[in-house]
């Protein structure tokens, strides 16, 4: 497995994780004393923060949790939109019934205590013939949370296993999720701040190019 390396410096990397490889193949991959940052599921592509010290660790940890760190994700969703953007703005938590997944819990009804805020927005660039392509910001970083606000919204993503629905669809040639981590806006530990971007992975590319457009 290759981790395509983006840009490095002394204190970090930014890399591009491939599909179907888990935080800790990656980890597994690294040199010793580097650790990711954050978090990307198995079956998302795209960008990933590796930290190469303990006190940089400690700094971009700081930063996802102060909400400074400005992430941008591409996916394909079941379904077409009346709108061309919107918010998602819900509590998550563990699903009572399946703890592999997470669960949209709106405030003051029963399970909702403790669970945590959770804001996703997300805009159409494209719609075709029974799907979406959206653009989606994530403001908070909640387990699983694009995937599963998405699938409260009546539009899975395309591919997802888990949050799809009974039955739904899949186009032709799609063998994992479609979602794709696209870009990273953050300041770095030398107070410099910078934007990285990955493109669409080929599959993925591919997949919209066989789609017919509304």
């Amino acid at each position: 497995m290759n981790l395509n390396i983006l840009f490095e410096d002394a204190t970090l990397q930014i890399v591009e994780k491939p599909a179907g490889v888990d935080i800790e193949e990656v980890q597994h991959l690294l040199k010793e004393g580097f650790s990711p940052a954050h978090r990307l599921d198995k079956d998302t592509s795209g960008l990933l923060i590796i930290a190469k010290t303990k006190d940089a660790l400690e700094y971009l940890q700081k930063q996802f949790k102060e909400r400074n760190v400005q992430k941008t994700y591409l996916c394909l969703v079941e379904g077409n939109f009346a709108k061309d953007k919107g918010k998602i703005e819900t509590l998550l938590g563990r699903s009572p019934n399946d703890r592999r997944k997470q669960k949209v819990f709106l405030s003051g009804e029963p399970g909702a205590e403790g669970k945590r805020e959770a804001s996703t927005q997300y805009q159409v660039l494209k719609q075709y013939e029974g799907y979406a392509f959206l653009e989606v910001k994530p403001k908070t970083g909640r387990k699983h949370q694009i995937r599963v606000h998405l699938s409260s919204l009546n539009h899975p993503i395309a591919g997802d296993k888990l949050y799809a629905f009974k039955d739904q669809r899949v186009p032709e040639g799609l063998k994992r999720q479609f979602l794709h981590a696209h870009s990273l806006t953050l300041t770095l530990p030398d107070g410099v701040e910078k934007t990285f971007t990955s493109p669409l992975p080929k599959e993925l590319q591919s997949i919209l190019d066989n789609l017919k457009t509304l």
